[in-house]
């Protein structure tokens, strides 16, 4: 059981603080898409790839001490700021978790992007068995409200690429 709790935990370890449920979500999604060994169940929502199982752990890792949440004010809006303790710190530490080099990697570099594009980039990974050509299409269809560019998607495909390569 706890298992999956420490690989999240590594996640969080790896990436420092992730500022937003939205983008922490994008990342384990991408990241699990990229092969690292993430568990958590997804299902096309709102904002692309959604985990309640995802969501519910890191809520039991809250509950826990192991995580922090802090309720940021942006804009008219809350937002939400996770970090790791010294109790998960600690945690990690007594688990045998199989080390990930090249998780720390991936997930730095995602934590660097915005929300919005993480949502681009996995809603195209969650589209990935289509042709170039049909997951534009089909990204314009979901995401319609969204507006993404021509530019966009082709920066979204090229950083789909960049991450294979750093985190192989």
């Amino acid at each position: 059981m706890m298992k999956d709790h420490a690989k999240l935990m590594q996640a969080f370890f790896a990436s420092g603080d992730i500022v937003g449920r939205k983008k922490l979500q994008k990342m384990i999604y991408i990241a699990k898409k990229l092969s690292f060994p993430f568990h958590e169940k997804y299902q096309f929502h709102f904002f692309g790839p959604y985990s309640e199982e995802l969501t519910l752990r890191v809520e039991e890792l809250c509950n826990m001490g192991f995580l922090t949440e802090q309720k940021e004010k942006k804009s008219g809006y809350i937002q939400y700021r996770y970090g790791v303790t010294d109790e998960g710190k600690a945690f990690l530490a007594s688990q045998k978790a199989d080390p990930m080099p090249s998780l720390e990697n991936c997930l730095v570099d995602l934590n660097t992007q915005s929300s919005r594009f993480l949502e681009l980039v996995a809603t195209m990974l969650y589209f990935d068995g289509l042709k170039e050509k049909d997951l534009v299409e089909k990204v314009h269809k979901v995401k319609g409200k969204q507006n993404y560019s021509n530019d966009e998607i082709d920066q979204a495909l090229n950083y789909i690429e960049h991450l294979s390569m750093i985190s192989s």
